[in-house]
């Protein structure tokens, strides 16, 4: 179909003009790519196509959401009553709406199996260390857009929400009091809060779009890493990327959708229904709900925000559990890329994955201490992890790598 579609005359007379024969060609119909990638490398191209998905969702909800904390019709807010228009007066607002939401979880789960498949397999060791680091400023701003995001419906627990981690700014030294007030737009969460939230979960998308392809290009400079971790010297052990990969690809998004699908027609509040129930009810300054928490794909770093009992630290080291990422490649210094012939780092970072979901496990769940106990031991093991790198490569016995795959 490509091929055919290249051989138009309309395609031709684009291609004059912009060269877009030898673009596609080189990064996609002759883009030579590792002969031996497993479906671990599906979970970048799902990301792309959940990115797609979030941005069409999110224009046609933005369409008819208006960003207003004034009171509309009895204790309702101008922002809560029109989401609930979309969902039960705007043609197919619903479906829309479910598909936005549920596709915010798909987002995090493909890119959070992206990223620990590049662990896994050392795709972050040089020369591929750039890549690492714009993918971890894209896991940031989709973080920032999903945090924005869940104050607009405007209900009891993004209203809460937003006023607990807008108060982790004040607690910093200096800037804390100022920067806390700007995100506000006041000194409590209102009004000019939703509209600035508004203003950066519109732009955030639009600006990661950009990103990605920058992230896209520098995979394209070095080329995949692959399962065995090694460097490919021959042309026999490549193929090219068209139609081996883009078919292999293809099926990835027709099992993925099969789960997105199940998700947004029968359990759309599958990834959170506690929290959802919550947002169910309208914002009111003037009752707490009894448990505040994130949404499951932030509560990793909320439990170690709160494992600490002094705020200001809480908060160094949350940011910190996130800025660490981006030393990784520079922290790691085995000549060793794919955990398959690291034996002592393979064990590490199965058990980080674990430490990962313990983690996020202690921050959707109400404190208890026994929780916080395992909240704080998760926690250290974490930071653990990356310090251990340092270590690990001076005693650990690799197994030896193939000469080629």
């Amino acid at each position: 179909m490509l091929n055919s579609m290249m051989k138009t005359k309309i395609f031709a007379w684009v291609d004059r003009r912009t060269d877009a024969g030898a673009i596609i060609k080189s990064q996609l119909t002759e883009y030579p790519a590792p002969k031996n990638l497993n479906y671990m490398w599906n979970f970048g191209s799902l990301a792309l196509l959940v990115l797609v998905l979030q941005i069409l969702t999110g224009v046609f909800l933005a369409m008819y959401y208006k960003p207003s904390a004034a009171v509309s019709y009895g204790q309702y807010t101008v922002a809560f009553d029109s989401v609930e228009r979309i969902m039960r007066d705007v043609n197919f607002g619903w479906l829309i709406r479910y598909m936005h939401a549920v596709g915010a979880s798909a987002f995090f789960v493909v890119v959070y199996m992206h990223i620990g498949r590049g662990l896994y397999y050392g795709s972050y060791k040089e020369p591929r260390e750039l890549l690492w680091i714009i993918g971890v400023v894209i896991l940031l701003i989709m973080q920032g857009a999903a945090f924005f995001g869940y104050l607009l419906p405007w209900g009891q627990m993004s209203f809460w929400g937003a006023t607990v981690i807008t108060n982790l700014f004040g607690a910093l030294p200096v800037i804390g009091e100022y920067l806390q007030q700007l995100l506000r737009g006041g000194f409590a969460v209102g009004d000019p809060t939703l509209n600035r939230f508004f203003s950066l979960h519109y732009l955030f998308p639009l600006l990661l779009a950009a990103i990605v392809g920058g992230h896209i290009h520098a995979l394209h400079v070095v080329h995949s890493n692959n399962p065995e971790g090694i460097d490919l010297t021959k042309e026999e052990e490549k193929i090219m990327f068209h139609p081996y990969y883009t078919v292999k690809d293809a099926f990835g998004v027709g099992v993925f959708l099969l789960f997105y699908c199940y998700f947004v027609f029968f359990n759309p509040h599958a990834w959170g229904y506690f929290i959802e129930v919550d947002n169910y009810v309208p914002a009111n300054a003037l009752s707490t709900p009894p448990h505040i928490a994130p949404v499951w794909y932030l509560t990793p770093w909320y439990t170690i925000l709160r494992s600490f009992p002094d705020k200001l630290v809480g908060v160094l080291a949350m940011g910190g559990s996130l800025a660490i990422l981006f030393a990784l490649p520079f922290l790691d210094r085995s000549k060793v890329r794919s955990a398959r012939y690291r034996p002592v780092f393979k064990q590490m970072v199965i058990l980080f994955f674990i430490d990962v979901i313990v983690l996020g496990y202690c921050g959707h769940e109400p404190p208890t201490p026994v929780l916080k106990l395992v909240g704080q031991v998760a926690t250290a093991y974490y930071f653990a992890f990356f310090f251990l790198l340092l270590i690990v490569p001076k005693f650990e016995k690799t197994k030896p790598e193939p000469e080629g795959i």
